[in-house]
């Protein structure tokens, strides 16, 4: 017979080629039980990330990038997650948002479009990765990372700063106390550390910089959303 996954023939078990089983198991309880166990893993899965990061970001991520992509959760995968856990905290507890904000007197594209942000913050996030990545790779240009492998590092950063806010927000809906100002200081020096250790981290002068970086990304993404949006109020004045 012919594998399911990449069509080669198979006499075995398992296919030579790509590993695919030549019979799946019914999906039953002790899969789900197995599948939940992967995720919650100490040794591999999202709180093995979780803990990579919070103890060693630099080393975790240039290990992911240069050489084991099966132990870490995927980055991509890994934001949505994290950002979806602070939208949810931020919508139960009602949280008054102050990770990406912005106040108007009145309806406009531009508030369409950060209420779009937060109602969004995964894919938002990665999007604003994009310009923080863009700087970062200017600020660090004389180290052999490209563009993509940069956002990756960003995509773990700023996952782990939604695990930061979504801590903060927790214990303030908890405990009625506004800690979101913490929250933002810590996120932002957590995101600069990181930063900074992936690069270098016996060069102090690379974690100012990851940290301006780090502000100007964040910054350039708030006014292009806010330019676009101008710009469409403009065009359909007219």
């Amino acid at each position: 017979m012919n594998c399911k996954n990449c069509s080669t023939k198979i006499n075995q078990n398992y296919c030579p080629d790509c590993g695919q089983p030549t019979k799946l198991k019914r999906i039953d309880g002790q899969y789900i039980l197995s599948e939940i166990g992967s995720v919650l893993n100490f040794d591999k899965g999202i709180l093995f990330t979780i803990r990579e990061l919070l103890l060693r970001p630099g080393q975790s991520v240039r290990k992911f990038v240069s050489d084991d992509r099966n132990r870490l959760v995927k980055p991509i995968i890994f934001i949505i997650i994290t950002s979806l856990i602070y939208s949810l905290i931020n919508h139960f507890f009602h949280i008054e948002d102050s990770y990406v904000k912005f106040e108007e007197g009145k309806q406009s594209t531009t508030g369409y479009i950060f209420k779009w942000i937060q109602d969004h913050y995964g894919y938002a996030n990665i999007i604003m990765g994009i310009f923080i990545a863009f700087w970062t790779k200017l600020f660090f240009r004389k180290y052999n990372y490209n563009f993509f492998e940069i956002l990756i590092l960003l995509c773990f950063v700023m996952g782990m700063g939604m695990l930061i806010y979504s801590f903060f927000a927790l214990f303030q809906g908890l405990i009625q106390i506004d800690l979101m100002q913490i929250a933002g200081i810590l996120g932002f020096l957590y995101s600069a550390w990181a930063i900074g250790q992936f690069f270098d981290k016996s060069k102090f002068s690379n974690y100012v910089k990851a940290l301006f970086s780090y502000f100007i990304g964040f910054l350039t993404f708030s006014l292009t959303a806010i330019l676009i949006g101008t710009l469409i109020d403009l065009i359909f004045k007219h």
